[in-house]
């Protein structure tokens, strides 16, 4: 099926899939802010990106190319451009590694990457345990898949230049690679090919194959991938590498403000759930309707089925790269500032805890109807003032699922969180 046969079938879906877009095919390119990604295939609920060689201490690992502070060096890479970056060591040294490259000679690479020497890498071999709990979320149990080692962060920073780039490890080793239950890859990784040598005049590209996430942006559905958290809870739920120097960041509520790399983020604890339900969102949901206990690989269809079906978290993003406004698509990063909202038993009982898909919006009601939506505290779960709750993500955005975001939906209320800009 083609990506135009894909977009024909948008409308078609039902259930918890209900308005995120087309569900089976190859995402049309023209869709894609990561350029550099070779396919997204819907079906399957991946992203293909080129995969790279690196150094750590002696092993061989394995990298992706996700967004960059420096426009041009973007638009030629083919990543994400993310300005807000440049902030990332603001106060936080070990957010952004600094590397090295081999220095290759012809005879050793004609053409092609160098060889990135990194300071540390993750430790895949944990077991990731995420257990609902009994009522779904909080969880009864949980445990990050991947622990950072001494050293690393997945922000990089070429030794001699100040552009940081987001460079993810993903796999350690020569393989072959554990894509099943992850002992030498992140726990999104769904398949690896090592190119061979390449013939004379040509360059035969490595690239894995990730399990992407769901969600929203300014109304429209749209497609990321999640790499990295600060928490431990957080990498459990995302099947992120857990990066406790993320959590140094720059800064909690920051967002538009001088000096931060974060972006905000909307999650919602106590959504509705149900795949067959078009107001499902969370992380209940996601607890009870999005397999989130089991590990992640090709071979286990009805988790794939469940997530491409609407089984995901279904955050809603802040800005994004292909918003009209050069303030809301200059001001994207990867590293996003969760603001989780908690629903109050009011409008649980009402049914009013639906789905949410703008920002703007979600700002408005957390602004004039704290009797329906509140903030949370992430020790207690009880409700808390609506804002920052110390929860990073480095989450970089693929494309869109069916329309660009280009504007939220609405108009900030005065003195909301929103800046009236």
């Amino acid at each position: 099926m083609t990506g135009g046969q894909a977009l024909a079938g948008a409308n078609q879906a039902k259930g918890a899939a209900a308005g995120l877009g087309p569900l089976r095919g190859l995402l049309p390119r023209d869709h894609l802010t990561l350029e550099s990604a070779l396919q997204v295939d819907l079906s399957k609920e991946s992203v293909r990106l080129p995969l790279y060689k690196g150094k750590a201490n002696g092993t061989t690992v394995w990298f992706t190319l996700l967004d960059a502070s420096d426009e041009g060096l973007a638009r030629d890479l083919g990543v994400n451009y993310a300005p807000k970056l440049t902030n990332l060591a603001v106060g936080c040294q070990e957010c952004v590694q600094t590397v090295t490259l081999d220095a290759p000679t012809p005879q050793q690479n004609r053409f092609g990457q160098a060889v990135v020497n990194f300071q540390g890498a993750p430790d895949f071999s944990p077991t990731r345990v995420a257990e609902p709990g009994p009522d779904g979320f909080p969880l009864a149990k949980f445990q990050p898949g991947a622990v950072a080692g001494p050293g690393y962060s997945p922000f990089i920073r070429l030794a001699g230049s100040n552009v940081v780039y987001s460079a993810p490890i993903v796999a350690t080793g020569d393989g072959p690679f554990d894509v099943v239950h992850h002992t030498d890859t992140g726990d999104r990784v769904l398949g690896i090919h090592i190119a061979p040598p390449s013939p004379p005049g040509q360059y035969l590209e490595s690239y894995v194959d990730m399990l992407f996430v769901k969600g929203f942006d300014a109304g429209k559905p749209i497609v990321y991938i999640s790499t990295d958290a600060g928490q431990p809870l957080t990498a459990a739920l995302e099947r992120a590498t857990y990066v406790p120097a993320l959590d140094k960041a720059a800064y909690n509520g920051g967002d538009d403000f001088l000096g931060s790399a974060r972006e905000r983020l909307f999650g919602f604890i106590n959504g509705q759930t149900g795949a067959d339900n078009s107001q499902a969102q969370g992380f209940v949901h996601l607890a009870k309707d999005g397999h989130v206990a089991e590990d992640a690989s090709a071979g286990n269809t009805a988790l794939i089925d469940a997530l491409r079906n609407g089984g995901d978290l279904l955050n809603v993003f802040g800005d994004f790269p292909t918003e009209t406004d050069p303030r809301h698509a200059l001001a994207y990063s990867p590293l996003w500032d969760a603001q989780l909202g908690l629903w109050t038993d009011k409008a649980v009982q009402q049914g009013l805890n639906k789905r949410q898909i703008d920002e703007v919006q979600v700002f408005n009601l957390a602004a004039s109807r704290p009797d329906l939506l509140t903030g949370v505290d992430p020790a207690t779960g009880q409700p808390a003032p609506y804002g920052s709750v110390g929860v990073d993500i480095n989450c970089a955005v693929i494309g869109f699922m069916d329309t660009a975001p280009t504007a939220n939906l609405a108009d900030p209320l005065p003195n909301s969180q929103f800046p009236p800009r």
